[in-house]
């Protein structure tokens, strides 16, 4: 277990190193001076392009910049947006919950699809519902993310009207800022018509995080299927028929715990997908996550808000994956190394 965790937490350190100096890089890699694209100042004079490049310690070697760079991180001052004038870190901080957010329900709402309908189609092994399961699978796998959004938006926003275009929630509520996420914040606020204010955010959550939902769903669905097939077929479950035990009763008893043990780590993996669509639906529903703070920010050319953004996403996905893995491996021997198994 002990070598398991070195080897994850030193992997994690190695490449959130490299992720770091590639965005550290980027402020030359950005058309123009490197110092005109940090701060935003193009029209400046000598002694106050001077002070800011004593500042960001642009006259000093790369390695001192780079370290001069990475201390600003760890104390949170990753600079300022070119847009807003406000600090990179809170705005961050604040577009990457919502994303998380949006993503989490999108999960929530993937297992609560795909899990039942996956038993289904593995316990009607071969069958009609079967085959319908999977071709419905096929289909949903095949539409792209941001057509389903589209589509959403036109039948149930403007056709039928039920839920909103976009936004988190109407301009009417003012929600104090605590967790980041839209639903518990507003159950923790003391704001008044508070019920009101929960539904209104919860009709402005369903579509996205359904048009999110669609794609993870589908491989939910086809994942626990094949697990199901693969315990029911198994010698421990025709024993357990053998000893007069009924089909309902094997599969309570032996078939759910069994298939779900497999499948539940690759689920969790899922979570870096959505968040990875979730960024993609963002800039259709207006809905104030990073992915629409990162498309904004290209299109401003906000140097440093893109410089910050693409390090917060790439460095919570490869914390989330890693740990995942390291995790699994722990609780899950089968998943070990040799080397591992036999420590």
């Amino acid at each position: 277990m002990l070598r398991i965790m070195l080897r994850h937490i030193s992997l994690l350190i190695l490449t959130l190193f490299i992720l770091s100096f590639f965005s550290f890089s980027l402020a030359y890699l950005f058309p123009g001076d490197p110092l005109v694209n940090l701060t935003g100042i193009r029209d400046s004079s000598e002694q106050t392009y001077a002070l800011l490049a004593q500042q960001y310690a642009m006259n000093d070697s790369l390695f001192s910049q780079y370290w001069h760079y990475v201390n600003n991180l760890f104390s949170g001052n990753w600079g300022l947006s070119f847009s807003s004038g406000l600090p990179l870190a809170e705005e961050i901080s604040r577009s990457l919950a919502a994303s998380v957010e949006l993503s989490a329900y999108a999960l929530i709402i993937s297992f609560v699809i795909g899990l039942p309908l996956g038993f289904l189609s593995g316990l009607r092994h071969h069958k009609f519902i079967d085959y319908s399961l999977l071709s419905a699978s096929v289909i949903g796998y095949s539409i792209p993310v941001f057509w389903a959004a589209l589509i959403a938006i036109l039948l149930f926003s403007v056709q039928l009207g039920w839920f909103p275009l976009s936004g988190r929630i109407s301009l009417l509520y003012d929600i104090p800022y605590d967790t980041g996420f839209i639903l518990i914040d507003i159950l923790l606020s003391d704001v008044p018509d508070k019920e009101f204010a929960f539904q209104d955010a919860l009709r402005h959550l369903v579509l996205p995080s359904v048009s999110i939902a669609i794609v993870t769903s589908t491989i939910v669905l086809r994942i626990t299927r094949r697990s199901v097939v693969e315990v029911m077929n198994s010698e421990y479950i025709q024993a357990a028929y053998a000893r007069g035990l009924s089909p309902r009763q094997v599969f309570v008893r032996h078939g759910i715990k069994n298939a779900l043990i497999p499948i539940l780590p690759l689920l969790v993996m899922q979570f870096t997908t959505l968040l990875t669509n979730a960024m993609i639906v963002e800039t259709i529903f207006s809905w104030p996550g990073i992915g629409n703070g990162l498309i904004q920010a290209i299109y401003q050319r906000d140097f440093p808000a893109i410089r910050a953004g693409m390090l917060a996403v790439s460095a919570l996905v490869l914390t989330f994956t890693i740990t995942s893995d390291m995790v699994i491996q722990i609780f899950d021997p089968a998943r070990r190394r040799p080397e591992d198994a036999t420590s």
